[in-house]
């Protein structure tokens, strides 16, 4: 049994999951290390206390693996939105970004512009929601300091070249939001200054898990802004205040969730051990089958076709009035997905079982005998 087996063998979800980008289903390593971490935190026997502390080089490590950053420039965070806030409030200048990105970097962006006065989103014009190397260059200004991205679009399921980005944006610092990429896509990180990702979605390590990495270049320029105790060179110093500490562990405000970092540690290790690019490459093939199940029916799809500009979301847009129609349909024969605006999002993961397939295929018959064309 190769590392793939094991790793498709911890889906546990029902047939018909399909919404991995909305919330990822726990892992069986994930449960199994959340379930013997809480009975050591419910006997609390002398000394197991110690083991959660470590935790924190434990994922650190796990992420640094899978980026190639450095362990030590890596710091918890409790999910994306608190990773991209740090990084748009310690931002002086302005970031060029989408507006119609996911609300979390346009509205951290917006709220430090209007707290700090020192920072301005510049709303980058795109090829319907993708953010391109030669958009990004065509929209540069010698005021830009920071682009900021997300690594997979997360209704257009468009996958960001961050290489080309870089070539294009030269030394100014490159925010990269991955948590509809992280641990499933093959991403050139190290062409990010900032990368930060939740663990809830494809990695599938439960909600309260993330992280923040950063380059040499994103220590130096970004300013700590929110800062708290745990955030300082010293473990407590009373009747004081102490500088941030002058690296990644600046940006805590308190001492993260063990627990938390245990799953995510959990999740992380058993994905590296297969590889990003192995689990892109089975995300790759049953992508490519729910497409082509799509086609067998004439249901439409928006997403692209391209295994270069992919990931795991696959994106149908009927015509309008016909939506409600393949809602209705995917809801009645059990498949679980994401409906928003005009599309519905599919979220495929590497491991495709075949009743999910089936039932997708019995949704997409009855999506198509009562279409009318």
């Amino acid at each position: 049994m190769t590392a793939l087996d094991d790793y498709r063998d911890g889906f546990l979800e029902e047939p018909g999951y399909l919404d991995f980008g909305r919330v990822g289903p726990l892992s069986a390593r994930v449960i199994a290390e959340s379930q013997g971490m809480h009975d050591i935190l419910a006997k609390a026997r002398f000394g197991s206390l110690d083991d959660f502390a470590a935790q924190e080089d434990r994922a650190h490590a796990a992420v640094a693996a899978a980026t190639g950053f450095p362990a030590e420039q890596v710091v918890t965070q409790p999910n994306t939105s608190m990773g991209v806030t740090h990084a748009m409030f310690g931002l002086t200048g302005d970031v060029l970004l989408s507006a119609g990105e996911f609300p979390t970097l346009p509205i951290s962006a917006v709220r430090a512009a209007e707290a700090l006065h020192v920072v301005r989103p510049v709303w980058l014009e795109t090829d319907h929601g993708r953010v391109t190397p030669g958009q990004v260059r065509d929209q540069l200004t010698s005021s830009i300091e920071a682009v900021a991205v997300t690594l997979v679009d997360s209704r257009t399921g468009y996958l960001a070249d961050l290489d080309g980005i870089r070539q294009v944006i030269g030394d100014r610092l490159l925010i990269v939001d991955a948590i509809q990429g992280f641990g499933v896509v093959d991403a050139a990180y190290e062409a990010a200054d900032v990368v930060v990702s939740g663990g809830q979605k494809w990695c599938r390590a439960g909600w309260g898990t993330g992280f923040m990495a950063l380059s040499d270049r994103a220590i130096e320029r970004l300013t700590p802004v929110i800062s708290g105790y745990s955030g300082t060179g010293t473990a407590e110093t009373w009747d004081e205040v102490p500088p941030p500490a002058p690296g990644a562990r600046a940006f805590r405000v308190t001492n993260p969730d063990r627990i938390a970092q245990g799953r995510f540690a959990a999740a992380l290790e058993e994905m590296n051990e297969v590889g990003a690019g192995e689990i892109q490459a089975a995300i790759a093939e049953n992508v490519t089958r729910v497409i082509d199940l799509a086609d067998e029916f004439a249901v439409p799809v928006a997403s692209s076709r391209n295994e270069d500009e992919r990931s795991g979301l696959v994106v149908l847009e009927p015509p309008i009035d016909q939506l409600t129609l393949l809602t209705a349909s995917l809801f009645n024969h059990g498949v679980t997905a994401t409906t928003r605006a005009n599309s519905v999002r599919l979220s495929v993961h590497a491991a495709l079982h075949e009743d999910t397939v089936e039932m997708l295929r019995g949704a997409f018959t009855s999506y198509s005998s009562a279409a009318i064309y």
